[in-house]
């Protein structure tokens, strides 16, 4: 009877030490995966610095009132810190290059997992796209959103047909012949991001005069398609649904045109729907916008001095139309911009130096 006690026993004690053992192993082989993943993954620290914006809105506090969706042209050319110093608006710039509406949708669900802010201002250049035009494009919006149902749904409306949509869930599958490209930033920031932005404002303060612009292009169809416009009506529709003022705008970029065409289409929707439309093409004048001293690569996007003046008109725009309040009383937010706006005077005195300006 003993000796089948200790048979018994010794078999138990056997397989509990293998499946110790493989779970041990496994757990190697999951850390490894997940070194190796971390490792050959895109830092966006130095290079295309684009792709770390989408991500810098979770390391906030979500208190916002005003929050912006869009392409370059919200993240070049609108400054929150003068949203801030100038009216006391809490807002917050969820931008990455060349992000598409649906794109944007999905960002504003994202958004409202956190938080309900009071105006959206969406940049309406995204409205000529019918699909994604580059890859890199998708990655640098859609890897830095959290895992969600929104991302997972963002991911879907962006693929392009080359594109596998489990390479986003282990994005090893396509970066694992990163190794040659590899550099010590990739180390430095394998466990770490670099903050790259000012509530999502990409900083630029050297200048590139616009001199002349190229003819506009004679296009086909200057129509939207129903795919881009189906994406506009879920946006309009969940504004709607959570109280949320939907503001559109076009920003002051002159190149790439923005056609006649373009513009009729959006101001005619804005219209049947009661949404407010601002054209800051057309309103140079009042924002005192200089395209010989105001954009960086000669008029794709502004530099600081004119996103600060854009702002300056806008934080006007939005305390008026929507009566939005002055929080510079509050003083814990006030503490959290203290050292914001620290951070972004120390930018400026920095790229000044970089870029040999004198102020």
């Amino acid at each position: 009877m003993r000796a089948n006690s200790y048979i018994i026993n010794f078999d138990m004690n056997t397989k509990s030490k293998k499946i110790i053992a493989i779970i041990i192993c496994a757990a190697i082989a999951l850390s490894g995966f997940f070194l190796l993943q971390r490792l050959l993954m895109p830092k966006y620290a130095v290079d295309l610095i684009e792709g770390s914006f989408i991500a810098e809105y979770y390391d906030e506090e979500k208190d916002f009132d005003v929050m912006f969706i869009g392409d370059c042209e919200v993240y070049s050319n609108f400054s929150p810190a003068v949203l801030w110093s100038e009216y006391g608006i809490n807002s917050f710039i969820r931008g990455s290059a060349e992000q598409y509406i649906w794109q944007s949708y999905y960002l504003l669900e994202d958004v409202l997992r956190y938080e309900t802010p009071k105006v959206v201002i969406f940049n309406i250049q995204s409205l000529q796209f019918e699909k994604s035009q580059r890859e890199a494009y998708n990655r640098m919006t859609l890897e830095g959103m959290e895992w969600s149902m929104s991302k997972v749904n963002a991911i879907k409306a962006s693929l392009l047909p080359e594109e596998q949509f489990l390479d986003y869930v282990f994005p090893i599958l396509r970066y694992h012949s990163r190794w040659s490209a590899l550099s010590a930033e990739d180390l430095e920031y394998m466990f770490k991001s670099k903050k790259q932005t000012h509530n999502g404002y990409s900083m630029r303060v050297d200048v590139l005069p616009v001199e002349s612009l190229p003819e506009p292009k004679i296009l086909a169809n200057y129509q939207f398609s129903d795919y881009a416009w189906s994406y506009l009506d879920m946006m309009r529709e969940l504004c709607a649904e959570k109280g949320i003022e939907l503001l559109f705008i076009k920003a002051p970029s002159v190149y790439p045109h923005w056609y006649a065409e373009y513009d009729k289409q959006v101001r005619d929707y804005a219209e049947k729907y009661d949404i407010h439309y601002i054209n800051f093409l057309e309103i140079g004048e009042e924002t005192g916008i200089d395209y010989s001293t105001d954009t960086f690569d000669a008029g794709m996007h502004l530099n600081l001095s004119g996103a600060e003046k854009t702002s300056v008109w806008l934080g006007k725009y939005l305390r008026d139309t929507y009566n939005l309040p002055d929080r510079r009383g509050e003083e814990h937010l006030s503490e959290v911009w203290k050292q914001k706006l620290a951070d972004y005077e120390a930018e400026k005195l920095y790229q000044y130096e970089l870029y040999g300006i004198k102020q």
